[in-house]
């Protein structure tokens, strides 16, 4: 089914009670981490996403009650020298995570086919190569055991220039935009047409793209949480092991513990 960003811009309020639904995904999510370092799974959760969207914001509540020792986010900025100086996927092998853990990449290496093709970062002939060797890239993943769930945050130009608004009247905001947000505004155009090849030609089967309407913050959080737990659910095993019998005896000697 191809993917239309215009068919995600309701932008309506979250039905029910947000903070309860809110503790009842970070409750889920927290077990989900727990599962990881249970059976010694990996997952790999990716956000894209127009500038000021809320990726931010969506991480920030998935991990609110995550061991922080055991997941990395990972907030993907321009390349190094260092980083330039080889295939553009290197660096992203590099942060890719190790069984028990979870990485969270905030923009990925979905940019050479966003802002690199938008921008002229790399030649043309680059960017088109570029879809069959993230398919490759992601299968490879998958094949060896890596869950990879993918996020776009969908926002209009009103609800972003009204984001951009709100981060220079707020001091402590500011420090998230600067020129580049306005020289991406400025071919929204031509993004929007890469988004859509994107969706096109990496919707894959073993690692499909997700929508996020974020035009309401709350309903927006709410439904990246659920869609993540609802995926890593059915990807990784959630039975937990018995009380080993050897604690528990240490248990019942040493405070008068019985099983429930």
């Amino acid at each position: 089914m191809t993917i239309d960003l215009a068919d995600y811009e309701k932008g309506k309020a979250p039905k029910g009670d947000y903070d309860a639904q809110l503790a009842s995904l970070q409750e889920r999510l927290a077990k989900i981490q727990v599962a990881h370092l249970i059976h010694g799974r990996r997952s790999v959760i990716l956000l894209e996403g127009w500038d000021a969207a809320g990726k931010g914001g969506i991480i920030k509540r998935m991990t609110a009650d995550w061991d922080p020792r055991y997941y990395r986010v990972w907030s993907i900025a321009a390349p190094s020298e260092e980083e330039r100086d080889r295939h553009y996927l290197w660096r992203f092998w590099t942060r890719l995570p190790a069984g028990k853990h979870i990485a969270i990449f905030d923009r990925s290496w979905y940019g050479r086919v966003l802002v690199e093709r938008v921008e002229g970062y790399c030649a043309k002939s680059e960017w088109k190569r570029a879809y069959d060797e993230i398919n490759a890239f992601e299968k490879q993943q998958v094949d060896a055991g890596t869950n990879i769930v993918k996020l776009f945050v969908h926002i209009t130009q009103e609800t972003q220039d009204e984001q951009l608004a709100q981060r220079l009247d707020t001091p402590w905001k500011r420090w998230k935009t600067g020129t580049e947000d306005y020289r991406n505004r400025a071919r929204r155009d031509d993004y929007l047409a890469a988004m859509h090849s994107m969706f096109a030609k990496t919707d894959s089967k073993y690692a499909p793209w997700h929508v996020i309407d974020n035009n309401h913050r709350k309903a927006g959080r709410i439904a990246a949480l659920k869609y993540v737990a609802d995926t890593l659910e059915k990807l990784v095993p959630m039975n937990f092991p018995d009380p080993d019998p050897e604690v528990v005896k240490l248990a019942n000697k040493a405070f008068g513990y019985r099983m429930v």
